[in-house]
């Protein structure tokens, strides 16, 4: 690899790929350098810097895209092969000149998935308003990836929370990982900080402890919310899908079992997702593991949580999940109970242990939402209808929030028009309204520790 400097902060790099990557064709190339409609090149600059950018603590897209607003990469094709001409990337990316190891496998990582989305899901081969092709689409891209295990037991723990957490609870996150890695358990994450990093730390000391050897450290996001919450150094396999909604079916499909630590706005949206589907009649038969968990002094947040459910999901999606308050042995004792059962029935019912086919997802729960000032004021948030489909509802709402708050396009859709606009049913509005005030009088709605305006309003 040849690097040079540029100044304290920047390096300029030539770095070679290993694998699939060593060749492409004029065809991909061409789209990978194209910066117009239908291109590569804006999407693949955007995760690439976020790659290169990981460990910082910066969670504004656009501070971040601007910062390195002169970061560039080109492809140089040479006769064995082809290598990426890296300009004006992140110096915490390199040591002694060298790109750092697992950072250069995450930025391959992604020329890997924005090359095969592009060809492969986006150009027609799959019908993207199928829930079956969805799925299929979703299965296709993690098995590119080869994150698929056919041959091993259920032992992959989703760990869901903030990004931006509080430091006794990060340091908690890490003690559930280590009970999970001395169980011979692994870890699957949004990639990023904070909840996300925390586990896979944890873990890798109870792995090396256990003298586990093939840990696996798997971490899957997006493009949407990748510049935000970029991939943390443990990640040992980084996948990016295309959007929020492939990704949380990513998580569903791949894990065996969920922990919730404490978050935000993000974390309610996932933990409303799942709600959503394993509401569904057809999934009540299928076991999945779920424990909300944090310390003692994170009570409040579960407490919070648990009441939005039940005045808005009712009693039922209460029942789908443990809360387990400053104990992380009994998390890691309930997930290997929990991955046992999931073991037996995908035994008997002969469905794959490394992708969850039996699964239904609704496509209310596949299709991206697209989030904008309309499509907020539009969303059915009353008591109208089946359960599964208000969590649906309820999910977009946090998830055109998480836009409004990290996301490049929400926070610039803001900017110009305002607040988002919520309405809906008194007996949902309220609930929503308290659980939002909660997370922003605990601090979990601050923006780089700025005092934080709500993008949005709400209406009864």
């Amino acid at each position: 690899m040849e690097t040079s400097i540029t100044s304290t902060e920047l390096v300029d790099a030539r770095v070679a790929p290993k694998g699939s990557l060593e060749q492409l064709s004029q065809q991909e190339i061409a789209k990978l350098l194209d910066s117009g409609q239908g291109g590569m090149y804006p999407l693949f600059r955007k995760c690439a810097l976020a790659v290169l950018n990981s460990g910082s603590s910066i969670d504004d897209a656009r501070v971040i895209f601007e910062k390195y607003k002169n970061f560039d990469l080109r492809i140089v094709r040479q006769a064995w092969g082809i290598k990426l001409e890296i300009r004006n990337a992140p110096a915490a990316a390199f040591v002694d000149g060298q790109m750092i190891r697992g950072i250069k496998e995450q930025l391959f990582a992604v020329l890997r998935d924005v090359v095969f989305i592009s060809n492969e899901v986006m150009d027609g081969r799959f019908d993207l308003s199928s829930s079956a092709s969805i799925t299929n689409a979703v299965f296709h891209i993690l098995r590119n990836a080869r994150v698929l295990e056919h041959n091993m037991r259920p032992s992959l723990v989703v760990c869901w929370g903030g990004h931006s957490i509080h430091r006794h609870e990060y340091d908690y996150t890490k003690a559930v990982g280590y009970e999970l890695g001395l169980r011979g358990l692994d870890v699957c994450t949004g990639c990023g900080p904070g909840a996300m990093k925390g586990p896979m730390k944890g873990a890798t000391i109870g792995h090396s402890k256990q003298r586990v050897f093939n840990g696996r450290s798997l971490g899957i996001t997006e493009p949407g919310i990748i510049a935000a919450e970029p991939p943390n150094p443990i990640v040992s396999q980084l996948v990016i899908m295309p959007d929020i909604e492939k990704r949380l079916e990513a998580f569903v499909r791949v894990g065996h079992g969920i922990v919730v630590f404490p978050g935000g706005v993000g974390t309610a949206e996932e933990v409303l997702y799942l709600l959503g589907i394993l509401l569904d009649p057809a999934n009540r038969e299928i076991p999945f593991p779920v424990v909300f968990t944090g310390p003692a002094d994170s009570a409040e947040y579960f407490q919070k949580i648990h009441e939005f459910i039940g005045r808005t999901l009712g009693s039922q999606a209460q029942s789908l999940y443990r809360i387990l308050v400053n104990d992380p042995a009994g998390v890691g004792r309930a997930m290997v109970e929990g991955l046992e059962s999931v073991r037996e029935f995908r035994r008997r019912q002969s469905d794959s242990y490394s992708f969850n086919w039996l699964l239904k997802v609704p496509p209310e729960f596949q299709l991206p939402f697209e989030v904008s000032h309309r499509s907020m004021r539009a969303l059915n948030l009353t008591l109208d209808g089946p359960v599964h489909a208000r969590a649906a509802d309820l999910r977009r709402a946090f998830s055109g929030i998480v836009a409004g708050n990290v996301k490049e396009y929400g926070v610039a859709a803001i900017e110009k028009h305002g607040p988002f606009e919520l309405a809906g049913d008194p007996h949902i509005m309220g609930p929503l309204d308290d659980l939002l005030r909660s997370f922003i009088a605990q601090g979990r709605m601050k923006i780089a520790g700025a005092e934080y305006k709500p993008c949005y309003r709400l209406i009864a």
